[in-house]
């Protein structure tokens, strides 16, 4: 399993950053596999008084004392701070208390105080903030701000006014155990950034709005951090408005030209059929579709699926029907896509039946209900005919107005 990766780092004057790197975990809130891992950021500002900003998860509640006592002894703690319940970041926060004696005061939402004593059976002395509140400590000023479902909805941030230091909870965030702690080297940036969209799709992409939403309450207030501190990922401060705009791009769900996704199920090859003339129809457009299948020698993960669709500007879906329904692992696909990705791109659906057509309509039912915009089902028994070839072929014509889409797309995962 190889040696716990943890770092102890100095960001600033007087405030630091704990972080493990998570190899452990191979699926996300025992939902997404994360094959690339995740990291836990706790902060903490030493001074007079001495304030600590979330935890790791349980698991590591040891380690994670190991490395805050390189710092600090637990029992010199006078603030821990809260920005979301989840266990993830509130997991080594009872083993803290009892080592401090319970003197720390715990700030947080008022909603949280519920959550703490009922996830971990431990009363302690918290103070909930409301939002625009301000701790006076250490000669710094920390204002509390409310950021509600994103993605529950006690979250909060804290900023650091004096330092220009925004701890953002899972906002910002992104899956994978960087190299590094900070956003300076641009090439590793750059191949950071699919990991923080697959963070975003699965883990906020449901609230998507309320991100929006944060983020606008962030520049009314005229809070623009020079160092971006999430509880997950990399630390941006070469460049904090990158992650930021990221961000924004992708819970407006800005697409990127000419990028397709394919997904379908083919369980004897006659959905595969009429999805290779999709696909062949979208090459000669110069359109590298990004291709997904369920077949008898492969399945892919979902997380993977839904991060590279959250940005792209058409979709094809291939099902078969299968006992009087959708294909299961599409049918669930869908269910999850509907949840997390909420904008109106185009959609070509392909659906193969062996006695009765089923599948293709529930698809476009359930899509359509979604917000997203069908605009051809080609169904057909058996294996395609030439006429539901060519009904493809004008499928695709039908998601682009233009004849060409030269080097747009991306890679294709067969």
């Amino acid at each position: 399993m190889g040696e716990l990766k943890t770092y102890v780092e100095k960001i600033s004057t007087d405030f630091y950053l704990l972080r493990v790197d998570d190899k452990q975990t191979k699926y996300f809130e025992a939902l997404w596999s994360i094959p690339e891992g995740v990291t836990y950021n706790a902060y903490l500002l030493l001074g007079d008084r001495n304030i600590l900003f979330d935890s790791w998860k349980h698991t590591y509640a040891n380690r994670f004392i190991e490395c805050l006592r390189q710092i600090v002894d637990p029992r010199d703690i006078d603030y821990i701070v809260i920005h979301h319940m989840e266990q993830d970041h509130s997991g080594a926060i009872p083993k803290i208390l009892t080592l401090n004696g319970g003197r720390a005061k715990v700030l947080g939402h008022s909603l949280a105080r519920g959550m703490f004593e009922s996830f971990y059976d431990m009363k302690t002395e918290f103070k909930p903030v409301r939002d625009g509140d301000t701790l006076a400590i250490n000669g710094k000023t920390i204002r509390f701000i409310h950021t509600p479902w994103v993605h529950w909805p006690e979250t909060i941030m804290s900023y650091i006014e004096e330092d220009s230091i925004l701890l953002s909870g899972d906002v910002f965030g992104s899956f994978s155990t960087p190299p590094v702690i900070y956003d300076s080297d641009e090439e590793k940036v750059s191949g950071y950034l699919k990991f923080a969209r697959k963070y975003f799709v699965t883990v906020v992409g449901h609230y998507s709005k309320h991100v929006l939403r944060a983020i606008e309450k962030l520049h009314k207030l005229g809070i623009a951090p020079q160092i971006i501190a999430p509880a997950h990922g990399l630390i941006f401060r070469s460049n904090p408005q990158l992650i930021i705009d990221y961000y924004m791009r992708l819970a407006k769900n800005v697409p990127i030209r000419g990028k397709v996704v394919v997904v379908y199920d083919s369980m004897y090859g006659s959905v595969e059929k009429g999805i290779s003339v999709a696909i062949n129809e979208l090459r000669k457009k110069g359109i590298k579709p990004i291709v997904y299948s369920f077949t008898d020698i492969q399945h892919i993960d979902l997380g993977s699926i839904l991060s590279e669709i959250i940005d792209a500007e058409a979709l094809i879906i291939g099902a078969s029907t299968y006992e009087g329904d959708i294909f299961p692992k599409i049918r669930y696909f869908l269910e999850v896509l509907a949840e997390k990705v909420r904008a109106g791109k185009k959609v070509l659906i392909v659906s193969s039946y062996g006695w009765g057509g089923v599948a293709g309509s529930k698809i476009s039912e359930k899509l359509s209900k979604a917000g997203f915009k069908v605009v051809s089902r080609v169904e057909f028994r058996g294996t395609p005919r030439e006429e539901d070839l060519a009904k493809i072929k004008e499928g695709i014509s039908l998601l682009f107005n233009v004849s060409t889409y030269a080097g747009g797309g991306s890679k294709e995962n067969h």
